[in-house]
């Protein structure tokens, strides 16, 4: 399956560069915008969908982000 970018200009689709076929050749073009609208500007939002979507572990400390030191280098617990 080739691939060929094109823009639309209101009436028709050009081809941003050379394409090898034989005028009057149909296709079939799939329409798949470049730009992702899935929650638009929000990336952060999206972010948070994808957290929410793994599931939990249960063995995880509740204190896992205040006290990351001690889980990941072995240093006294911070009060």
């Amino acid at each position: 399956m080739n691939i060929i970018k094109a823009r639309f200009d209101g009436q028709v689709f050009v081809p941003e560069g050379p394409v090898d076929l034989p005028v009057g050749h149909v296709l079939e073009i799939p329409i798949n915008s470049a730009i992702e609208k899935s929650n638009g500007d929000r990336p952060l939002a999206e972010l948070l969908n994808l957290l929410n979507q793994m599931p939990a572990n249960k063995d995880w400390p509740e204190d896992g982000a205040a006290q990351h030191d001690h889980y990941l280098y072995g240093t006294p617990k911070s009060s």
